[in-house]
């Protein structure tokens, strides 16, 4: 049984024709030959556009365009490919930054939830994959924002076990890129995950052990946390935008690749 509905993606048309337009030189360096391909480039993307921002089962986008449902994996797969191929470089997004003004950006980590995988990490009986913190198996990538919360890059993915430190340190140039823009006077905002890398990030003040915080410290933090804090926002864009990063079901060292909308 079955019933059939009208649905809007709430996308813009100009969004849907630029996907479409990287399907269709994809289509030409691959020598697609005209009439081989059961869908038209546009409703290509309209495809990949309602799995990422509708988290739209496979099996309903296969039904909806009459192929198979391996075929909308294909699909699926070449428009990730497309704009991922398009994913700004963190020296690129710094120099946006640079150009827009800002005298600071923001970098944080996020979770990005998988399907249970049991891969043995370096703790005997707990998996590569798991965070303790969130309590939940998933992928480490770290985010770049601009001051206001927007997005403007995101690193490769890490085990979920990894603090933020750790896969920043991992990143090959994240922390290289940050320290060339804190040099020419700008910031890069964190919390105190990043202490590790005092001198390439700015973080608040840590309360001491059997202590209290001057009232100057208290003052910076609060501003700081006030800059900061929109740097949640970054990360919560990204999963209310792309409801398919809520949860990555396939491999977790493809969430990287799920962000290329950005």
């Amino acid at each position: 049984m079955s019933v059939t509905y009208e649905a809007v993606l709430d996308v813009s048309e100009d969004t849907v024709l630029f996907l479409s337009g990287l399907l269709h030189a994809e289509r030409l360096r691959r020598g697609t030959r005209a009439g081989r391909r059961k869908l038209s480039t546009y409703k290509q993307a309209v495809l990949v556009l309602r799995w990422f921002l509708d988290d739209t089962r496979m099996s309903a986008l296969a039904r909806d365009n009459r192929i198979s449902k391996s075929t909308a994996y294909e699909y699926r797969d070449e428009g990730i490919a497309v704009l991922a191929a398009r994913r700004p470089t963190l020296h690129g997004a710094l120099l946006a930054a640079k150009m827009a003004g800002h005298s600071f950006v923001i970098v944080d980590g996020t979770l990005i939830h998988t399907d249970r995988i049991s891969i043995p990490g370096p703790t005997k009986g707990v998996d590569l994959w798991w965070s303790g913190k969130h309590k939940h198996h998933g992928g480490n990538i770290q985010v770049v924002s601009a001051p206001d919360g927007s997005p403007l890059w995101v690193s490769d993915v890490r085990p979920g076990r990894e603090h933020d430190m750790t896969a920043a340190r991992a990143d090959p140039e994240l922390l290289e890129r940050v320290a060339d823009w804190i040099s020419e006077g700008s910031h890069a905002l964190a919390d105190l995950g990043y202490e590790g890398a005092p001198d390439t990030f700015t973080i608040p003040f840590k309360k001491p052990k059997d202590g209290e915080l001057t009232v100057d410290q208290q003052a910076y933090n609060a501003v700081h946390g006030a800059l900061r804090c929109l740097g949640e926002r970054a990360n919560s864009l990204l999963k209310t935008t792309y409801k398919a990063l809520r949860r990555q079901r396939g491999c977790p060292r493809a969430c990287a690749r799920l962000t290329c909308p950005v």
